[in-house]
């Protein structure tokens, strides 16, 4: 499965976009526009996204690449 089918798979079980659970992780303080938020691990965003939105692991580690930068 390409990055872009995660990305867009993440999108159809949520109803959010990468970008809008970004904006949500800044709002938590789990990242910040560059990235992790100083301090934060990767497991506490995927906890967060397992929790909340029931993603498993590499959809919600998709998420984590999306909020470090990755696009593709």
């Amino acid at each position: 499965m390409s990055f872009q089918a995660y990305i867009d798979n993440v999108e159809t079980k949520t109803g959010k976009s990468a970008e809008n659970l970004k904006s949500i992780a800044i709002d938590k303080g789990l990242a910040d526009e560059n990235g992790l938020a100083p301090g934060v691990k990767a497991t506490a965003i995927i906890d967060w996204l397992k929790a909340d939105y029931g993603l498993g692991h590499g959809h919600a580690m998709s998420i984590v690449a999306w909020i470090k930068g990755k696009r593709n």
